[in-house]
């Protein structure tokens, strides 16, 4: 072969090359992309994540299916996204606790901020303290002079230690002087359950997910952990209309990639994921129940974990996690 010939043979498998390299960009997805969810179905996380699942669907034109893997406070969901393959197909719906597990698992093996490349942020839901109503209790006054009057035997139910539910309660604890006994589960829906059925007296839920079993009456909420009133239970006060300014808390719920995932698929899911949290279909179903929609930047979205991880550092200093 002649020098003009192999040149003319190696420009064309170059630019075969680089025309496939931009095919296969532009063909993502190609096939299923799961998002997995460390807590059980039916919970607020798992609400969010479907309700991405079907945008992202719709928008790319793919597969993209939920996957449940409950458990460790979300730990096990993380720790598997984490070390997944880093090309688009394993994503990780993440939520508040996901900044906090360091610091009660301190074995975990991955890192908030090293193993995963943000997404976007999806939505944030203040807490609802609510109880069982088959307790003789009509508001959150009454709540806590009946739980001082038994230190510890008051039950609430979390999603798992160092959780946001758990860290909620503990700071409520502080605040108020009460003593509650700590009941974990692997999820919300389990909390809700338990907590309807009495199993448990008292418990944070997340108002996305929760809210038809709160406006139902089926649980009783106390208080909003939250700036303003939920549209869905117009009559519970916020913790500060309590005297209790300093009780706030913000469930989360966020996309996120394996490190080292390709940009272009990082950019391109951010913006559908931007364009979902815009759309009239979550703002229908997540708006009435106390969320607030988001849908920021990777960069902005990295910036908020990084300031996140910092908080829980120096809040974890002044609290003792029980297992």
């Amino acid at each position: 072969m002649d020098r003009r010939a192999y040149m003319g043979a190696f420009t064309a498998l170059f630019l075969a090359t680089a025309a496939g390299a931009v095919a296969a960009k532009e063909e993502y997805p190609s096939k299923p992309v799961k998002i997995v969810v460390g807590f059980q179905a039916g919970g607020p996380t798992d609400v969010v994540a479907r309700l991405l699942a079907k945008a992202l669907q719709d928008e790319l034109k793919g597969t993209f299916i939920v996957e449940n893997k409950p458990g460790a406070t979300s730990n096990i969901a993380s720790e598997m996204v984490a070390t997944a393959p880093a090309d688009g197909y394993t994503l990780l719906l993440a939520a508040a606790p996901m900044t906090m597990n360091r610091f009660v698992y301190p074995k975990q093996k991955f890192d908030p901020l090293k193993s995963f490349v943000p997404i976007s942020k999806v939505s944030s839901a203040p807490g609802v303290f609510a109880i069982n109503p088959k307790l003789p209790i009509k508001n959150f006054k009454e709540f806590a002079a009946y739980a001082k009057a038994s230190p510890g035997a008051v039950s609430y139910g979390t999603t798992g230690a160092g959780g946001t539910q758990h860290m909620a309660t503990l700071r409520l604890e502080q605040l108020s002087g009460l003593k509650m006994l700590h009941v974990p589960y692997s999820g919300g829906s389990g909390v809700l359950n338990d907590l309807i059925a009495g199993v448990v007296d008292a418990a944070f839920m997340t108002s996305t997910g929760a809210m038809s079993n709160l406006e139902a009456g089926k649980v009783r909420p106390l208080a909003v952990a939250g700036p303003v009133r939920l549209p869905g239970i117009p009559d519970v006060p916020t913790f500060a209309e309590l005297g209790l300014p300093g009780m706030v808390s913000d469930s989360w719920n966020a996309l996120l990639a394996p490190a080292g995932t390709p940009q272009a698929i990082i950019d391109k899911l951010a913006a559908a994921t931007v364009k979902a949290t815009r759309s009239a279909e979550f703002k229908k179903i997540l708006i009435p129940q106390g969320a607030v929609l988001i849908g920021n930047t990777p960069a902005e979205f990295k910036s908020e974990l990084e300031a996140e991880v910092v908080h829980w550092t120096e809040q974890f200093k002044k609290i003792q996690i029980e297992k």
